[in-house]
């Protein structure tokens, strides 16, 4: 990545908290989410590899390449990859924005959680659509932070939220960029494209999801701010405390707790489509 900082930063508790979510909400978001043999697919991206196994678990004999600017995140990702017993992932250290590829080198781009950190995801979005033949697709998968809501409801709680979307800001990204999905896509060029809201609804009937999402995922990120939110002086110490507090109170057991992911597929004009707009 380029153009913002990862936020939540590079430290362990980040990774386990990216696997959990992974995990967590892997029938949510990629149940549909395949691509055929011998395609050729770039994840741009890859992290610490949380998204990666599951790619290449759903889409046996397809040739995956994933990047990530970061070289520690990419020697996790190996790691995990390694481990799940894949072998047709490749990996690359790269900048989004300067990707070390020909063009029209992909049929298929996956990208998840990774336009909320760049300030600049449209220039992104046409770099990767020069790396798609024609017809082929890009996946875009982003959460949206002023979507989630709870209860009890609570103004401390809806604070330490802020908190995080205000850093992320700062940084150059967007922690609500998931309503904007369709509308990127569209400014870079794809078409026809394709949004479907994916929401996270918890409750006591799900305890998988009130420890993997409520508590391991949502909570545990707002909660890694906490040092960050007091010394750029966004908050007070106490109450960002009464706010983490009341997220895991939503985890109890008359707890609800709501999040939506936006999930958005588009198409690069066939060459007979751009022909006919060319002229």
């Amino acid at each position: 990545m380029s153009g913002g900082a990862y936020v939540h930063g590079y430290y362990p508790r980040e990774s386990a908290r990216l696997q959990d979510q992974a995990g967590t909400l892997v029938d949510l978001l990629h149940s549909d989410t395949s691509y055929p043999a011998g395609s050729r697919v770039l994840e741009a991206g890859c992290g610490v590899g949380a998204q990666t196994v599951t790619l290449a678990r759903n889409s046996p004999g397809a040739r995956i390449t994933s990047v990530d600017i970061s070289a520690d995140s990419l020697k996790e990702a190996r790691a995990r990859v390694d481990a799940a017993g894949l072998t047709d992932v490749q990996f690359r250290q790269a900048d989004i924005f300067a990707l070390p590829f020909e063009p029209e080198s992909f049929d298929h781009v996956f990208v998840c959680f990774v336009l909320e950190h760049l300030a600049r995801p449209v220039e992104a979005l046409v770099a990767l659509k020069t790396l798609l033949r024609p017809g082929g697709t890009i996946t875009v998968i982003e959460g949206d932070h002023g979507s989630a809501y709870f209860h009890p409801d609570s103004a401390v709680a809806r604070e330490a939220i802020r908190c995080q979307v205000e850093l992320q800001r700062r940084a150059g990204g967007n922690a609500m960029i998931g309503r904007q999905v369709y509308p990127l896509l569209v400014d870079a060029g794809f078409d026809p494209v394709r949004v479907s809201p994916r929401m996270v609804y918890v409750d006591s009937t799900r305890p998988d999801l009130v420890d993997g999402f409520t508590r391991k995922t949502f909570t545990a990120m707002v909660k890694g701010v906490r040092e960050a939110a007091i010394e750029a002086g966004i908050v007070a110490p106490g109450n960002f405390d009464a706010g983490i507090r009341a997220l895991y109170r939503t985890a109890a057991a008359d707890g609800v707790f709501c999040y939506t992911f936006f999930k958005g597929v588009g198409e690069k004009a066939r060459l007979a489509k751009c022909a006919k707009e060319a002229a």
